[in-house]
């Protein structure tokens, strides 16, 4: 492989034949799948890897056997230019902003939370330290689940976006909530008052030719309106400007209804006696810069913990080789062109800081065409903030404030999509999202592609006759033009 004008990219194949341990359903050597290690990789030629189903730990590389192995792995990415939190989404964001702002801790957060973390059942391959021309196959194979169950409740919460740059702080991204304490509209005197409190009778439901019900916060803030501008104006006068009265009315009412988009939650500031700053730093990781290598002891201390808290690994396994090889290594060149974004392209780690103490770090990959999640551990003392799910969304927003500085980086990859492993079908919440079909090597809208998984844990997600239709996109693969958000079809 090399990249055009740069460094050929340098692997090592090992081939597939041999099943090992799989983590999602602890078949003992059902896990099947190609590897290679790679001694140095151009961005653009992992990021036609990965839009053929490959994916790295490290500097292993690797391709699940899709009609073979016990547990098929589907490739899947976001559309981060389209993305809409969920309700639980929001949920998450609104949690950390309240954190932040007051330092209020829900009370059943703890609870609500399963055990860790977002993205990636990251392959961390557990193989003794050699040079890499010694490994062996059987070394390399990943161990997948055991270190990587990141299973974020989706009923539960969401959070979201990074940074940019080598080691672009983001200033306090601490965000200020608003907590109007939203108190009930009075009811209107009704003679059916009864009956507007009495059960709703089997089979009647909403009653969809009606509009929805208003916000009681929204209806205070018209009313208030409307007495403001009755009293600046007198009676006589206000009758005369109901136009005006009207219009800004109905403006304030389209800004109300309008659903938030993540960076509506990460960009508000907070208060001046906001009880605590979160602040988001990215760093390059590979080769690691000065910032990295300032910082390298306190994030180990923090995946330590991650391990042996969330993972239960005991305290002589999660070493500092070890994370330095699945973490922190990377076969990526470092790349600055100069119509990609501030940061360059490359393996970096995003750290969260909370009141100057490093409580997250998110592992990723900026690449031609996408922000690639390979990892996310964190201090489990903050389980209750949802980090997996609000680390998701600010690299979501991450991935969309560098389409603004290089417009072909629009998607988010969040690894594999196990639909045979209940836990990991969290992923496909995070809508809208395409999986990679394993025979046309063509996006599919995930929503399509879900009957076929409950018929059949394996199969080709694009049906025949359907794959005329696909066009090439920036990254080189094939999407349609219904679910795709790259140019030529935004463009449509």
């Amino acid at each position: 492989m090399a990249a055009g004008g740069g460094s050929p990219s340098i692997v090592e194949f090992f081939g597939g034949e041999d099943g090992y341990r799989c983590g999602y359903c602890r078949s003992d050597t059902g896990n099947l799948s190609h590897g290679m290690w790679a001694h140095s990789m151009t961005v653009q030629d992992y990021q036609d890897l990965i839009d053929r189903g490959w994916r790295r730990s490290g500097k292993y590389v690797y391709k699940p056997i899709m009609n073979q192995t016990c547990c098929p792995q589907y490739t899947i990415r976001c559309r981060a230019l389209r993305f809409q939190a969920s309700k639980s989404h929001k949920k998450v964001l609104k949690k950390m902003l309240k954190f932040l702002s007051k330092g209020e801790v829900s009370k059943a957060a703890s609870e609500e939370e399963p055990m860790d973390s977002h993205i990636e059942d990251v392959a961390t391959c557990d193989f003794p330290y050699k040079s890499e021309s010694q490994v062996t196959q059987s070394e390399l194979t990943p161990l997948a689940v055991d270190q990587a169950e990141r299973v974020e409740n989706e009923d539960k919460d969401s959070g979201e976006t990074k940074e940019e740059g080598n080691v672009q702080k983001v200033e306090s991204d601490s965000v200020q909530i608003c907590t109007d304490k939203d108190t009930p509209v009075p009811a209107e005197p009704s003679h059916s008052a009864k009956a507007a409190h009495a059960p709703p009778k089997p089979g009647k439901g909403a009653d969809l030719s009606k509009p929805l019900c208003r916000k009681a916060k929204d209806i205070r803030k018209e009313r208030k309106l409307q007495k403001l501008l009755q009293n600046q104006m007198g009676t006589a006068e206000g009758s005369q400007l109901q136009g005006d009265q009207a219009f800004l009315l109905q403006n304030s009412k389209s800004k109300t209804n309008q659903p938030k988009n993540i960076e509506d939650f990460v960009s508000v500031p907070l208060p001046d006696d906001a009880r605590h700053k979160l602040e988001v730093r990215v760093v390059r990781s590979s080769p690691p810069s000065s910032q990295f290598k300032a910082t390298f002891q306190e994030s180990y201390q923090v995946y330590k913990r991650y391990q042996m808290v969330i993972h239960k690994d005991p305290p002589d396994k999660p070493t500092i080789s070890q994370f330095t090889r699945f973490l922190c290594d990377s076969p990526l060149e470092a790349e600055h062109p100069p119509n990609g974004p501030e940061c360059g392209y490359g393996s970096f780690h995003q750290q969260y800081w909370l009141d100057g103490k490093i409580i997250a770090v998110g592992v990723i990959d900026i690449l031609p065409y996408c922000v690639s999640s390979v990892y996310l551990y964190y201090d489990p003392d903050f389980s209750f903030l949802s980090l997996g799910v609000y680390s998701a969304l600010r690299e979501i927003a991450f991935t969309r404030q560098l389409y603004a500085q290089a417009p072909d980086l629009c998607f988010y990859y969040m690894g594999f999509y196990i639909h045979s492993c209940p836990k990991m079908r969290y992923k496909g919440q995070y809508r809208p999202s395409d999986l990679l079909c394993p025979e046309t090597y063509t996006w599919r809208p995930i929503e399509q592609c879900l009957p076929l998984l409950e018929h059949s844990k394996y199969s080709r997600l694009t049906q025949d006759g359907k794959a005329g239709m696909a066009h090439s996109n920036p990254s080189g693969g094939s999407c349609f033009p219904p679910s795709c958000a790259c140019r030529i079809c935004v463009s449509r």
